[in-house]
């Protein structure tokens, strides 16, 4: 570990606010490794005075940035990405011993970070408009983007870079200053992340402050940020609860968000399906993260014909699912984020089982040192559950059965969240139909792959509860900027749209 703190450039006892400068006038947090329970370093948050500091750097940070060419924006995101390739094993350590992933999904994390950042360089020459053809005569209509402002971010524990950097990098290209903040379970990564940004930026020339950092609670730091005008766009990650309170108050003030909210995700087993792929889909999506991600496998509908083999293969390999250290490349689970999320887990299975649902394998705490640990839940359950209803964000997997396929969809969709779903089939029908229109009602639908993992050059995002908007890939970069539609006129005429005539000789008053 200390190695890891040396290379990162963190200590014992931290600053959580960057706007160009380090400090933080707040109180101390300790964070806690769920590991083993140790403490891995303390952060002081920020304070009401480094709100408003922060605040008014970021703003001048973007009124230069704004100016830069966005190919010389990129620039610095390209240096930013290659910062991170260097630091990618010491990065992907920090995020298992802070969040307690696996090695290998902590190392993943950071390589989704710097897939974004070549994505955002590319990107940075394409941020294209459209010339339209005007209905008047020598006209030219056309349609331009502009840098929009400040964009906060608000991050969730179970991804504590990742999300950062789908908004940062294509913030930055397209000229905006970055405010984040992070879960208070995760700040460090933030630290680390925030530190490497400032080293590029000064090497570029850039102002530091277009990659700000507000380490705070609700009220210090996220209820300011939803409610101040300056900020144009909050882009939050989080519960359904945070999610309707961020937006109930920034769109009251008429800004705009992106939310990234529950996810109650399903995977449909086919009577055609591949079994083996099906398993290992539903394997990795249910345990992987220890079930802390928001496009882990929650539900799984599968047909009579198939289930008891189906639930047969489950069974097998949750029994020999490796459970412990995750910075051990053997383990394949590790901890879950803290005490409070087991709890939550526990108390999710005494409801399962109260609505007459039946625990097949697994939801025991296991006596582990940090005590954040437990074995995965695999359980039969109805669609009609009230329980099955909501998200359990941890390791808790329902299994349920269906006939036809009408049933197999209207399960699927039969929850309040929709971020993203899954069908395995051979059946090319059953495939372009779950895809359609009258499918899945979810922002993400795949065939043959699973519920989670999601490349960068999709849009990423949901419906209904989960909140809206899109982050990553496709044209989600046009969220970060101001759309300007323009009208030239090039002639010595003033011909108004629709053919109207207005003014002296047309029947019509002057004005």
């Amino acid at each position: 570990m200390q190695s890891v703190f040396e290379k990162l450039a963190l200590s014992e006892d931290n600053p959580g606010v960057f706007d160009g400068e380090w400090r933080g006038g707040g109180k101390k947090i300790e964070k806690i490794s769920p590991i083993d329970g140790k403490k891995l370093a303390s952060v002081r948050e920020a304070g009401d005075d480094d709100y408003k500091k922060t605040i008014t750097r970021a703003q001048e940070a973007f009124e230069k940035w704004r100016k830069t060419p966005g190919p010389v924006r990129g620039d610095t995101v390209r240096r930013l990405g290659n910062a991170l390739r260097e630091l990618k094993h010491e990065l992907g350590q920090l995020v298992t011993l802070e969040t307690g992933k696996i090695i290998a999904e902590g190392e993943g994390e950071v390589q989704e970070m710097i897939d974004i950042c070549d994505f955002a360089v590319g990107q940075s020459r394409m941020l294209y408009g459209l010339t339209i053809q005007s209905e008047r005569p020598s006209h030219r209509l056309m349609e331009q983007w502009h840098p929009l402002g400040l964009v906060a971010v608000i991050s969730a524990f179970n991804f504590p870079v990742a999300v950062w950097s789908w908004n940062a990098a294509l913030a930055a290209v397209c000229g905006d200053s970055t405010i984040w903040k992070p879960s208070e379970k995760t700040p460090l990564t933030a630290i680390a992340v925030t530190k490497i940004a400032e080293r590029v930026c000064r090497d570029t020339g850039a102002d530091p402050a277009i990659f700000s950092l507000l380490i705070g609670d609700r009220k210090s730091v996220g209820e300011k940020l939803a409610n101040d005008p300056r900020v144009p766009l909050v882009s939050a990650t989080g519960s359904v609860a945070m999610g309707l309170n961020v937006a109930k108050t920034v769109h009251g003030r008429l800004g705009k968000t992106i939310m990234e909210l529950g996810g109650n995700n399903a995977l449909i087993v086919a009577p055609t399906a591949d079994l083996e792929m099906a398993t290992q889909s539903i394997f990795f999506g249910a345990v992987g993260t220890a079930g802390q991600r928001c496009t882990s496998t929650r539900r799984v509908i599968a047909h009579e014909s198939v289930a008891e083999k189906l639930r047969a293969k489950l069974l097998s390999a949750y029994k020999s699912l490796p459970i412990g250290n995750p910075l051990d490349r053997k383990t394949l689970m590790g901890p879950l984020i803290d005490k409070h999320a087991v709890d939550a887990v526990q108390d999710s299975i005494q409801k399962l089982k109260a609505e007459g649902g039946e625990v097949l394998y697994g939801g025991e705490r296991m006596d582990l040192p940090g005590q954040c640990y437990m074995k995965p839940c695999l359980a039969a359950a109805k669609p009609n559950f009230k329980i099955v209803q909501e998200e359990t964000f941890g390791p808790l997997l329902y299994l349920m059965t269906y006939r036809g396929f009408d049933e197999a969809i209207a399960i699927q969709n039969g929850v309040p969240q929709g971020l993203t779903s899954s069908i395995f089939t051979n059946d090319v029908r059953e495939a372009e139909r779950f895809v359609s229109g009258v499918g899945s009602d979810c922002g993400i639908a795949n065939v043959n792959t699973g519920t989670s993992g999601a490349e960068i050059g999709g849009a990423f995002g949901g419906e209904k509860k989960t909140g809206g908007g899109r982050e990553s890939g496709s044209d989600c970069w046009k969220q970060y900027m101001r759309r300007q539609t323009n009208t030239i006129n090039f002639s010595s005429e003033l011909p108004l749209a629709q053919g109207i005539e207005f003014g002296a000789g047309s029947g019509s008053e002057t004005v």
